[in-house]
């Protein structure tokens, strides 16, 4: 499924559809994929995301879409990566 632009916030893009979340998780070289419902909705999803990730204590909370819970302490994560599944995700070097 396409990206479908809903609208624009803070510079990000915001899809109807499937989502899928990535976390980074300090002093790990894996991240965490979490791929949410068709349901979700990336600038609702955003905006929950930072409310979580301001305190200093709390626990980030993902429901996936077979209804799987994956908590990650607030402490421990380096960055959270919020997609479509169609997006490419290029790694590595070389030109276009």
């Amino acid at each position: 499924m396409a990206p479908r632009p809903d609208h624009q916030n803070g510079g990000g893009r915001s899809y109807s559809g499937a989502v899928d979340v990535r976390i980074g998780v300090t002093y790990s070289p894996k991240e965490i994929d979490v791929e949410l419902g068709d349901d979700t909705d990336a600038a609702k999803l955003r905006s929950e995301i930072d409310g979580v990730l301001g305190s200093a204590d709390g626990v980030l909370w993902l429901t996936d879409r077979k209804g799987r819970q994956v908590g990650v302490p607030v402490s421990k994560v380096a960055y959270v990566e919020i997609g479509s599944p169609g997006d490419d995700r290029r790694i590595g070097f070389g030109g276009s």
